[in-house]
């Protein structure tokens, strides 16, 4: 009685909640996917890519290859992966999470992250979002790292420490910057609270962020993660922004 009882709900959930694209909201056979127009308009990253950045790379070049950036300039991060191209759909999803109160849409491009992440994710012993400061998550309601962070930490198994890293200083927005002015936006943004090094101190951190773009929110959380003791710093992001690839 009670699977009868269940199934029925299902039922009647599908009948007035259809199924729906996550990005378009055309009917689909199964929740939290794509249709295949929008299927095809995702760009998944895959090898062959740098295994430091995680950049793609445009011609194979053997295993474990390290792209000429990484070598000339190499970040604070021990290796940094990305789901998907910072392109059509996928930007789509991404303000949509970010601006939009899509928050069920978490769960959904978290699972894209685990499997571009896979390696991280199990080297890692605590997952970490990049914060909003709190003026902005007051006026936002949430902070979309973290709800990608939380649904891979609850997926995952791992440790989610979501108050192990805080913005300190109210940065503008990045998006229209330059690179250089990035980084200067950012520079001393965020700091690890006073008794939370305890979560941190000799440990993996796996950080956890929305997008990829030039890598300075990026760079500088982490080195604060690894002024506060922190062993080494994976990143993960659901998309990236590639130039030579773009659309």
């Amino acid at each position: 009685m009670q699977n009868l009882a269940q199934k029925a709900s299902r039922a009647a959930a599908s009948v007035l909640f259809p199924d729906t694209c996550l990005a378009c909201r055309t009917h689909v056979a199964d929740r939290g996917t794509l249709c295949p127009e929008c299927w095809n308009r995702l760009h998944f990253i895959a090898e062959p890519l740098c295994d430091v950045t995680g950049v793609p790379f445009q011609h194979e070049f053997g295993d474990r290859m390290v792209s000429a950036e990484a070598l000339a300039d190499p970040p604070d991060y021990r290796r940094a992966r990305a789901a998907v191209l910072h392109t059509g759909i996928a930007r789509q999803l991404v303000q949509r999470l970010k601006y939009g109160d899509r928050t069920e849409l978490a769960p959904w491009m978290a699972r894209w992250m685990i499997r571009a992440g896979s390696a991280l994710i199990e080297e890692c012993d605590v997952i970490v979002p990049v914060p909003l400061h709190s003026r902005r998550f007051l006026a936002r309601r949430y902070n979309q790292s973290a709800e990608l962070a939380r649904a891979i930490a609850a997926e995952t198994g791992r440790a989610f420490e979501p108050g192990a890293l805080a913005r300190v200083k109210p940065t503008r927005q990045q998006v229209g910057l330059t690179a250089t002015q990035r980084r200067d936006n950012v520079r001393g943004a965020f700091r690890v609270p006073t008794g939370r090094e305890i979560a941190l101190a000799g440990r993996s951190v796996l950080l956890v962020d929305d997008v990829y773009t030039t890598g300075a929110t990026i760079s500088a959380a982490t080195k604060a993660l690894l002024r506060a003791g922190a062993d080494n710093v994976d990143v993960l992001c659901f998309s990236r922004v590639v130039p030579h690839f773009s659309d």
